[in-house]
């Protein structure tokens, strides 16, 4: 059964870095387009970063320049690098991939099961 793992997240400072994980379980043929979302308390859940298979990605105008969202597919992982954080950047992250899991065979979506990341002013 293929599943997304999440870690890294936690608590920090203003200003300061945390670096998120997706791992993805299971039997997998290829990767598809990666993502990371967040939902802060209130809000709807918004993406903020998207990565393809070619390693092009694009970025919440919020993030732009302070945040990187990359991808190790010999590993079945994602990454997002979070700089400069702000009290505003406090959420619930969830990575979500794309993935065909046999050759010819149909994408499915699959969801990570949430990373708090709180940023204290």
């Amino acid at each position: 059964q293929v599943q997304l793992v999440e870690s890294g997240g936690g608590l920090v400072q203003a200003g300061g870095s945390l670096r998120l994980s997706c791992v993805a379980s299971g039997s997998i043929f290829s990767m598809n387009a990666l993502s990371w979302y967040r939902q802060a308390p209130g809000k709807q859940r918004e993406r903020v970063a998207r990565i393809i298979s070619d390693g092009r990605a694009n970025y919440a105008d919020s993030v732009k320049g302070r945040f990187t969202i990359s991808r190790d597919n010999a590993k079945n992982t994602v990454y997002l690098q979070m700089n400069s954080l702000k009290p505003d950047d406090t959420a619930v992250y969830y990575c979500n991939a794309i993935l065909i899991l046999h050759f010819g065979g149909p994408s499915y979506t699959y969801w990570g099961q949430g990373s708090q990341v709180t940023v204290s002013s």
